[in-house]
């Protein structure tokens, strides 16, 4: 008779090999897949995401209000350079035919501009088409609305954007990194705009609501104390103890930081770290640097990076701004709230009163009123020339 380790051993050892057979038979049935499926799921999945972004990018908040901050804005330059990749179908295509020309050749066999398009088409068109119909849309609502957007207006939706980077070079490292310039961004903010002009007239912010932001976001909108220093960093306490030597005796500190200082981020500047408040050194070199006045020298301070001497070089009070300071800034950021949480519904609703025909989404067209409604074959062909009009 089997003791009740050996029944358990025996047990588990079963459940072990069902498992092992039931995941064989998972990979057998995966490995039998049809590749084309696989495409096709995987097409269809690449679709909805570009779908979602490009939904986000039209409707939701401008990154510079939002609360989401310094990500909501890469969040915005992310989806811009997305669109600016799909649209590239558009530019490729030539109006009045020469599509046969090589766009590239390969052992002396040509890829022609036509092939490259429908290749483009096949991957990315129905989202770069839908795109297009939903900027058609937003414009004629534009228009209907008698609404215009000044280049002031894209200048103020660029600075607001700014604001939620920590400085300008943060912001063109973010456009850099996503292969855009500020000028491709121009044109996503200025759809931003129409569609806050548009909206803005159902929006109603008090002096109430500006109040209660300020009050509950006025720690956030401070700025802490801030100094700037200078260091030089060493190896050793030895030769920080020479240089502090050098130093009281009338030595250059810029000079050498350069020559001396193994931090190789700020030696090239003269060991300048620039303003920072507390929290963001060591405690230890924080501590000494606070502690000092404007233009003094620290003794030796160590770290787990090493050796320092540090100048103080410059300081900025606390700083909170006045409810009135920030009264625009605040009522600016309600109205683009309010008008996210409108403009879903509103494009939605657009898009179902529309008259839109697609060829490249059959289903979208049979769902359209131009393909329900009756709507007369003019009507629905000048429907149809609307939405693809900015395709030439």
């Amino acid at each position: 008779m089997e003791n009740k380790d050996s029944q358990h051993k025996r047990e588990n050892e079963e459940l072990d090999t069902a498992a092992e057979q039931e995941n064989q038979q998972y990979v057998y049935e995966d490995d039998n897949k049809d590749d084309q499926a696989v495409d096709a799921l995987q097409d269809e999945k690449d679709e909805e995401i570009e779908e979602e972004e490009r939904k986000q990018a039209l409707t939701s908040e401008t990154p510079a209000q939002a609360a989401g901050g310094r990500s909501g804005g890469k969040a915005w330059i992310a989806v811009s350079a997305i669109l600016a990749i799909v649209l590239i179908i558009v530019l490729i295509k030539p109006p009045f035919g020469a599509g046969d020309k090589a766009v590239a050749t390969v052992n002396g066999v040509k890829i022609s501009k036509d092939k490259l398009y429908d290749s483009l088409v096949e991957q990315g068109g129905k989202s770069t088409l839908d795109n297009m119909i939903t900027q058609e849309l937003i414009d004629q609502a534009a228009e209907d609305a008698k609404v215009t957007v000044t280049e002031a207006d894209v200048d103020k939706e660029i600075e607001n954007l700014k604001k939620s980077f920590g400085s300008e070079d943060e912001f063109n490292q973010t456009l850099a990194q996503y292969g855009m310039t500020v000028d491709s961004l121009r044109q996503d903010a200025e759809v931003q705009v129409k569609i806050r002009k548009i909206l803005e007239p159902q929006v109603k912010v008090t002096d109430e609501d500006i109040k209660a932001y300020y009050d509950q976001n006025k720690a956030s909108m401070s700025t802490p104390e801030q100094i700037r220093a200078s260091h030089i960093l060493v190896a050793t306490k030895e030769e920080a103890e020479d240089i502090l030597k050098q130093l009281k005796g009338g030595a250059d500190f810029a000079t050498l930081a350069k020559e001396k200082s193994t931090d190789t981020g700020t030696k090239d500047n003269g060991g300048d770290l620039n303003f920072f408040a507390k929290g963001t050194m060591e405690p230890a070199f924080e501590d000494a640097a606070f502690k000092l006045k404007k233009g003094e020298l620290s003794g030796i301070v160590q770290t787990s990076y090493g050796y320092h001497i540090i100048k103080k070089t410059d300081e900025k009070a606390a700083v909170t701004p006045t409810l009135e300071e920030k009264k625009e800034d605040i009522k600016y950021q309600l109205v683009t709230q309010k008008v996210s949480e409108l403009s879903s519904n509103w494009m939605a609703d657009l898009k179902a009163k529309a008259k839109i025909t697609n060829t490249l989404d059959p289903a979208a067209a049979e769902e359209s009123p131009a393909a329900s409604s009756g709507a007369s074959p003019e009507a629905s062909a000048a429907a149809g020339n609307a939405s693809t009009n900015t395709a030439k």
